[in-house]
């Protein structure tokens, strides 16, 4: 898969950036895995088969949150932009805008 290859020999990456290249890699992977299961249950006119594929959609995002808790805990840089906008009330962009003001961007 294209989203696995490495940009830069592996010799030159730190153990770290190896770890958080699997870790996003693996995000992106169950991301994917719940956009076919959503389209699939979508085009099937089959009612159990269509139960059963967005209960999977259901399992790849319980895996990419895990993956998103591992990546907050061992990135300070992920752990202050999910702090930053995980969870807020309003305006996501209007509260970008805030926060870029708020801290001199």
């Amino acid at each position: 898969m294209s989203s696995e290859a490495l940009h830069v020999q592996r010799e030159k990456l730190s153990r770290k950036t190896l770890e958080m290249h699997y870790a996003i890699t693996s995000l992106m992977e169950e991301f994917e895995a719940v956009d076919w299961y959503r389209q699939r249950a979508d085009d099937t006119e089959d009612a159990e088969l269509k139960a059963i594929l967005l209960h999977n959609a259901r399992e790849e995002l319980e895996h990419a949150s895990m993956i998103l808790e591992w990546m907050r805990r061992n990135d300070k840089d992920v752990g202050e932009q999910l702090q930053e906008y995980l969870f807020k009330k309003g305006s996501i962009t209007g509260h970008e805008e805030a926060a870029s003001d708020e801290h001199g961007l």
